[in-house]
């Protein structure tokens, strides 16, 4: 590993670090075609692994694809050196190593010493239709085989959601009504069809520009808008459908994060689910999210500035939207380190220029995504907007929590 081109880049970057984009395949999906990756591009891992339908965003985590999963799948890359915006591949190191190598002076004392790591995963989805209804294990769960909970959260960008395309609708939770006999019979049922899981949850239609909280353990079945998605750093879960959109579903799908011996334990499988939370008679008063303002609007505006919380009042991660106005700019102090990426808009951020891609490569390099290190958020990091009408518009995610009193 050669550890002097990232501290040269980390030095001469003062800690904002370009990563180049991650794409991820899955086989259970059908592409959007929203996420700017080309047409011919859609199927670059071959298409007996899927469509790409997922952009991961400052990422440490590897891939959970099963067999043909590659080494560095789901994981980013720096891009070193030359800071020139030429879209061919330059000397690449992988975030996962510079964490490793800088530790605490990249994500913070208190974030090493807790996790040994970059705790916190940002995720582009885009989905033509539905995907399977399915759950992410809690903790209790999750680590019999080694990995923690995935919490997560969903916010809808507006810029990337245009089009809405097949369904742009998620089912949540379980109807209170439902009991764990009702669940074990759908799962009695995989191997007949559709086993009618559905019928037992409730669909929410989706909005661009607002979002939801989706902690361990609860049901869910994704909709088609695309979503980005800062979530804890593991890649899991566990499919309760079996066949969707006229796909079946493979009965791996659903233990592939079970201990060997309880994947047909069907008791088990049901105290995945977490069922106070999934039959919450108040459920999207729970964990729907409406963007919250960082600060007053109008004293931002004055400012040239909106900067609002996307995700919040979960305990492991959350998330910001910031727009900065057409000749403006506007300097932020963050807490911790967090991931950038940039869906609207053109200018700079620190010593980079940034732009929005129409249209990228499988192998290209882009100007939208951005790692900032702990001491450089501490210290500041100035925005600027320098277009003359359109606003720049950065998501960013961070490890740290934010709790908010909702209205």
């Amino acid at each position: 590993m050669d550890t002097q081109g990232v501290i040269e880049e980390w030095n001469r970057t003062g800690g904002i670090f370009r990563l180049k984009p991650t794409w991820v395949p899955r086989t259970n999906s059908v592409p959007g075609r929203r996420l700017k990756l080309h047409p011919r591009d859609l199927y670059a891992f071959g298409i007996h692994r899927g469509g790409i339908t997922e952009r991961w965003i400052a990422s440490t985590v590897r891939a959970n694809n099963g067999a043909a999963t590659l080494p560095d799948e789901g994981l980013s890359y720096i891009v070193l050196g030359d800071p020139s915006l030429s879209h061919r591949v330059k000397e690449l190191f992988l975030l996962q190593d510079a964490v490793e190598i800088l530790q605490d002076r990249i994500v913070g004392k208190t974030i090493w010493d807790e996790f040994h790591g970059w705790p916190v995963l940002g995720k582009m989805f885009d989905n033509y239709d539905m995907i399977p209804f399915h759950l992410h294990a809690r903790d209790v769960h999750g680590l019999k085989v080694g990995k923690i909970g995935k919490a997560e959260a969903y916010y809808f960008p507006p810029q990337y959601n245009s089009q809405t395309c097949a369904f742009p609708l998620t089912f949540f939770g379980l109807n209170p009504s439902t009991t764990k006999d009702d669940i074990k019979h759908c799962l009695e049922r995989w191997n007949q069809g559709d086993n009618g899981i559905l019928m037992y949850s409730k669909a929410y239609p989706l909005t661009p520009g607002t979002g939801w909280d989706v902690p361990t353990g609860i049901l869910h079945a994704p909709g088609s808008l695309v979503t980005y998605e800062p979530q804890r750093a593991v890649d899991m879960g566990a499919m309760f459908q079996s066949l969707v959109n006229g796909r079946p579903v493979p009965w791996e799908a659903l233990v592939q994060d079970v201990p060997s011996n309880y994947q047909f334990d069907l008791d088990y499988l049901v105290d995945l689910i977490d069922w106070k939370a999934n039959t919450d008679p108040d459920f999207a008063a729970t964990h729907a999210r409406i963007p919250q303002p960082v600060q007053a609007l109008a004293e931002m505006a004055t400012q040239g500035y909106q900067d609002v919380w996307v995700s919040y009042n979960t305990p492991y991660f959350s998330a910001k939207e910031l727009t900065v106005f057409p000749g403006r700019e506007v300097t932020l102090k963050e807490e911790g380190a967090f991931g950038v990426l940039v869906t609207q808009g053109h200018g700079r951020l620190g010593p980079w220029e940034v732009e929005t891609p129409s249209l990228v490569r499988f192998n290209d390099l882009t100007a939208d995504e951005f790692f900032v290190t702990v001491q450089r958020a501490r210290e500041g990091v100035t925005v600027r907007n320098d277009s003359l009408v359109e606003n720049l518009v950065l998501l960013r995610h961070f490890a740290q929590s934010h709790s908010i009193d909702k209205p």
